[in-house]
């Protein structure tokens, strides 16, 4: 072969090595193809890499050309034994002319047979990553009488060069894969444990009823619909219902039914293909194949236009549907949790809820009861979100006053949950004392009932609604003693007396039980 066919042999052998390099996110498959390519286009045989074992301290195979797996387990070198070893121990390559009389070439791998026509160069470079040797790249080639073997080293020198790339390039891919992988791990952990039905703040007797429904249901295949007003917490119940079954580990994925266009809702669930509508340029999967194996959440199932109840009804059914502009029929493995606020019944009987459709959600409803009938859990989850943001604003708001443990108690809350969360958020924002107070919670819990009967908006009904509240909080603090809370408040003793007698204030009440 001339030397200029040499040289576009070698360049072509670059040119594709490179290209296999670049594409890959495998460190041994780019390598073991890489190796292919050496002894195809510049007959270089038996390329070998080892990359050096932090763990064991020694080197060892990675890929290596038409050589079994067995011969690759033997191919393991201390740093220094070996010509592989001397490489990395030096950082400089070396060439042994013929391998037969080289004592040093220990042919661990037992992959070369002495053939007495033929005498066997190696060639061996140092794989280097920045200034650490982490492996070898080495080769075999037909001795030449004279040859310094020079540009054999050279290439194999560029091919280290890039080989020491890609492995960087794909470490760093693969630790941050890992790293997502253990954060999605994580995560999931985080959410099951959130969703654990005793993290779910409540112990009215309604809402135990609930959460056993939840804990029988779970585990199951069962269609789920969720009734119960605005901010009652479908959507937690939702959530405890897969983190607590089997799927927990598949995806969860809500659908806000009443947040899309009819149009675009059924291709957002079903998906599409290329061409099936103006605008659809490619392939697009829907929720249901997004939801594969874990929970579709319909939420607000009662806004869904009748023709895509229709649709629905069949995937219900059959577990079953095609992505628009698809003759295709897929099958989906996904169970389906449904939650309205609305009257099912008083829709189907006005037609504007399929009937069929309705019985086919209603497998297992679970009805969640309005805060203004779970009384005892309205100052569990007040303080349960004092605590969360006190946490988010890095506040220290330790407790509920009297005065706004009232307000709280007294209102209807026909938010229902969701309020509540609201209102505890702006109380803890302009709250900048230790304690909730009446007035920091919003004006529509001020209701008249909640001021004596007084005319809510009076001067006078405020005022003493203040006077009260400083009163109660100085006694607390003081445990009771009154003269301490006549200091407190920066008062005489005759006229917290005065006051305590006018409002009906016991002081007894406050103070610290013995034992």
């Amino acid at each position: 072969m001339s030397k200029e066919q040499n040289n576009i042999a070698t360049l072509t052998c670059l040119y594709e090595i490179t290209k296999v390099l670049a594409l890959s996110t495998d460190l041994r498959d780019c390598l073991k193809r890489s190796m292919s390519i050496l002894a195809a286009y510049v007959g270089l045989k038996n390329g070998t890499v080892t990359i050096f074992n932090p763990i064991t301290g020694q080197l060892e195979i990675e890929v290596a050309h038409e050589m079994t797996a067995e011969a690759r387990k033997r191919g393991i070198y201390k740093i220094g034994e070996g010509i592989t070893g001397r490489v990395v121990a030096s950082g400089k390559p070396m060439i042994v002319p013929d391998i037969s009389t080289e004592p040093m070439f220990l042919n661990r791998t037992r992959s070369r047979r002495t053939i007495h026509d033929h005498i066997t160069s190696f060639l061996c470079v140092p794989i280097q990553q920045g200034k650490n040797i982490i492996g070898t790249l080495s080769a075999d080639c037909k001795f030449k009488s004279g040859a310094d073997f020079e540009e054999e080293i050279r290439l194999l020198t560029i091919l280290s060069g890039l080989f020491s790339q890609t492995v960087t390039r794909i470490q760093t891919v693969n630790q941050e894969r890992d790293k997502l992988l253990y954060e999605n791990l994580k995560l999931k952990h985080e959410l099951s444990e959130k969703y654990r039905l005793d993290n779910i703040i409540s112990n009215s007797s309604r809402m135990q009823e609930v959460l056993e429904m939840i804990h029988r249901v779970a585990d199951s295949n069962a269609t789920v619909l969720l009734r119960g007003e605005s901010g009652t917490g479908k959507t937690l119940a939702a959530k405890a219902i897969h983190y607590n079954s089997k799927r927990a580990k598949k995806p969860f994925i809500v659908v806000n039914c009443s947040a899309l266009p009819d149009t675009l809702l059924e291709s957002e669930l079903f998906g599409y293909e290329k061409g099936a509508f103006t605008g659809a340029q490619g392939v697009k999967k829907g929720r249901f194949e997004a939801a594969e194996g874990g929970t579709l959440f319909l939420d607000e199932i009662g806004d869904l236009a009748i023709n895509l109840q229709l649709k629905l009804l069949n995937v219900v059914q059959e577990r079953e549907f095609q992505r628009l502009g698809s003759t295709k029929t897929r099958k989906c493995n996904v169970r389906l949790i449904a939650a309205t606020n609305r009257d099912l019944e008083e829709a189907v009987a006005n037609g504007t809820f399929r009937e069929d459709f309705y019985y086919r959600l209603n497998v297992f409803p679970i009805y969640l009861p309005p805060l203004r009938k779970r009384p005892t859990d309205v100052l569990l989850l007040a303080e349960h979100f004092m605590h969360i943001f006190n946490k988010e604003n890095n506040k220290n708001v330790t407790r509920l006053s009297t005065s706004a443990i009232d307000l709280l108690m007294q209102y209807h809350w026909p938010g229902n949950v969701r309020e509540l969360q609201n209102c505890m958020e702006r109380a803890l924002l302009i709250c900048d004392e230790g304690s909730i107070k009446g007035y920091h919670l919003p004006p529509s819990l001020q209701s008249a009932g909640s001021v004596s009967g007084k005319n809510p908006l009076s001067l006078a009904a405020a005022v003493e609604n203040f006077e009260k509240e400083l009163l109660i909080e100085a006694l607390k603090t003081c445990h009771g003693n009154q003269t301490k809370a006549a200091k407190y408040l920066d008062s005489s003793l005759r006229i917290i007396n005065y006051k305590l007698n006018k409002y009906n204030i016991t002081s007894r009440r406050y103070k610290l039980k013995k034992g």
